[in-house]
């Protein structure tokens, strides 16, 4: 069965894509929408019976070749899939939110003007990304990759007619390259090792090195190079906050449920690599913790609820990393699900509240919209107690797990974690106190026209509010009398569970310190934006120098234009000035040059004087034979 229907999951918003992209100009936006919708849940249901498929035949993976797709020398790379327990969940996920996302964008964009072509490259997108997490090969895999970095692209900048929006999609597109280049570099190397790039083959043999082997250590830096331009992690994060230039729909489906998340996909796929390399692990928890730090100071000043949320994005990707590097990867991928839910709950509830504010994203200018906007309201509460780590909500789970493990590998990460955790509550109520309690502080012709969403856009929200609050029940620790299912099903992927060493005790202490460090940031932000109505100043002169430092992102996008971007431009102009209009087009005009001059000077010799064309033709004939006496000589 799963053989017979694995490719029409793919196939199916593909074919969206087509219909949609044909009949843009042609079909209503009622059809264009439950198109493009209709295809991702037909998706969805398919990869439900899949799953359910896959959980009763008692097989863990299953392989199926399309066709034989480059054969060159010892490079056999067949279009095939591979479905085993982690694509099988991945496979819920793009489908399931995606479905969720695409209902939603059928209110929220009704009235853009380019409606049916945003349905196609939504549903191009799903596609892209339901080849990378099927592929049985990283090449495959690099298709879909490369796939969905081209929709990214197409998406954020999808209002082209603002530059910086456009300029905001470049951007993402240049950074994306860059991570992809190590990326490529790093199959390059896995097949000149191992003489293949299928993972049945690849893994197998990998299983058999000692760890720490040095090309081992090379290729997962290389693929974690890769992650980085796609999960956003240091340095090449910082195209994420401005890819919030994008409508919401596409800021939830890209930038928090699933294209962010393919880096973090990759490595727990290669796993069996990453175990080998202790070094590259190393590093990875390095740069997720660093990475969830500095998203989380910079969200604590940021103004606009779209970029509160995007660094948030950057942030938990950071302890997705976290637990990458310490060995967690069921608690990382854990944390990819509850992620997945609870922050598209809350990029669609900010896309609900600038619907209502009719495109204000600047939280300076709402508070008291929680009696106008109750469902919004409601849920968006939901999705914020379950990212602060509050219990029984499902950040609290996974996010735990991640310290946990963290506790264990390292005192001072699992410190700074905590202490990012703390900064996660506080940036995250702080959001919701400046946006719904208080005062309204916009105009008041503007609150006049504040209303709830329509019920296409409130519908999505709830059903993502309900899985924020019990989604985490997939994974319950035996400290609390469960039985881990997430972590038994992906060992069906290769994906061994890495036990906690610690004592209940421990691990109760643990969780206390998390769920009293989030309640602290409540009170907190509560006593700030709420008892003493505390609203940030619009004047940057007013801040103190730390506040400077985070509202200007550390000043990341000047240093990189400092050192990066300018000494490229200048060394451009060189090229363009000196290289390229002196020397390159100097040579070429110089030809040019030549052949005129020289041309001027032989037309004098067709003078039309037929004598001196007879001496011209006696002289050729003594010079000839000039020529052959000395030669025989």
């Amino acid at each position: 069965m799963i053989n017979s229907l694995l490719w029409l999951v793919p196939l199916l918003p593909l074919l969206g894509f087509v219909i949609n992209g044909l009949g843009r100009n042609t079909f209503s936006k009622s059809l264009i929408g439950w198109i493009g919708s209709g295809v991702i849940l037909a998706a969805f249901l398919l990869s439900v019976d899949l799953f359910f498929e896959l959980k009763n035949s008692g097989q863990y993976q299953v392989s199926v070749e399309l066709f034989d797709w480059i054969s060159a020398g010892n490079l056999h790379i067949p279009l095939s899939f591979l479905y085993d327990p982690l694509s099988s969940i991945m496979l819920l996920i793009i489908t399931g939110i995606g479905f969720l996302i695409h209902l939603y964008s059928i209110g929220y964009m009704h009235e853009d003007a380019g409606f049916g072509k945003f349905f196609a490259y939504l549903n191009l997108f799903i596609f892209f990304m339901l080849i990378l997490v099927l592929g049985s090969n990283y090449i495959v895999m690099f298709i879909g990759w490369e796939g969905v970095g081209l929709c990214s692209y197409l998406l954020i900048g999808f209002w082209y007619t603002k530059s910086n929006y456009a300029s905001a999609a470049k951007k993402a597109f240049v950074m994306n390259r860059i991570g992809d280049l190590g990326f490529l570099i790093g199959v390059f190397l896995i097949f000149n090792t191992f003489g293949s790039v299928e993972f049945a083959k690849v893994f197998p043999q990998a299983a058999s090195m000692m760890p720490g082997a040095g090309v081992i250590t090379l290729i997962t830096i290389l693929l974690f190079i890769g992650a980085c331009g796609k999960s956003a992690q240091l340095p090449l994060f910082t195209w994420l906050p401005d890819a919030m230039a994008g409508p919401t729909p596409v800021s939830a489906l890209i930038h928090a449920a699933t294209m962010v998340t393919a880096g973090i996909y990759m490595i727990a796929r290669s796993s069996v690599l990453f175990n080998l390399a202790p070094t590259t692990q190393m590093i990875i928890a390095i740069i997720g913790t660093a990475t969830a730090l500095i998203a989380a100071i910079i969200a604590l000043t940021q103004t606009d609820i779209k970029k509160v949320l995007a660094y948030s994005t950057v942030s938990q990707l950071g302890y997705m990393f976290l637990g990458l590097g310490v060995g967690a990867y069921t608690g990382s991928f854990f944390h990819v699900l509850t992620h997945a839910f609870f922050k598209a709950l809350l990029f669609l509830g900010a896309g609900s509240v600038i619907h209502a504010m009719h495109h204000e994203q600047d939280m300076r200018h709402m508070g008291g919209l929680k009696s106008k906007l109750k469902i919004t309201f409601a849920t968006m509460m939901i999705g914020t107690i379950a990212i602060a780590g509050i219990p029984p909500f499902s950040g609290f789970f996974s996010k735990d797990e991640i310290l946990a493990h963290a506790f264990e590998y390292n005192k001072v990460l699992w410190a700074i974690g905590l202490l990012t955790a703390f900064l996660t509550a506080f940036y995250m109520f702080r959001m919701m106190f400046l946006t719904f309690s208080g005062k309204y502080r916009g105009t008041h012709h503007a609150e006049e026209h504040i209303h709830e969403s329509p019920k296409v856009m409130t519908y999505p929200l709830i059903v993502l509010a309900i899985l924020a609050a019990v989604g985490g029940l997939i994974n319950i620790p035996h400290v609390f009398g469960g039985n881990e299912w997430l972590a038994h099903w992906l060992i069906g992927a290769g994906i061994a569970p890495k036990e906690l060493e610690l004592s209940h005790t421990e691990e109760f202490a643990l969780m206390g310190a998390s769920v009293l460090a989030a309640l602290v940031a409540l009170g907190y932000a509560y006593t700030k934006y709420v008892k003493n109505a505390h609203v940030p100043v619009p004047d940057e002169g007013k801040r103190s120098v730390l506040a400077k430092i985070s509202y200007n992102k550390f000043y990341l996008d000047e240093i990189y234009n400092a050192i990066i971007t300018k000494p490229l431009d200048a060394f451009s102009k060189f090229f363009y000035r000196i290289i390229d209009k002196k020397v390159i087009d100097g040579l070429v005009n110089g030809f040019g040059w030549s052949a005129t001059e020289g041309s001027k000077g032989l037309r004098l010799l067709q003078s039309g004087n037929v004598g001196f064309y007879i001496f011209m033709m006696v002289f050729g004939i003594v010079a000839l034979l000039l020529y052959t006496y000395l030669s025989i000589a």
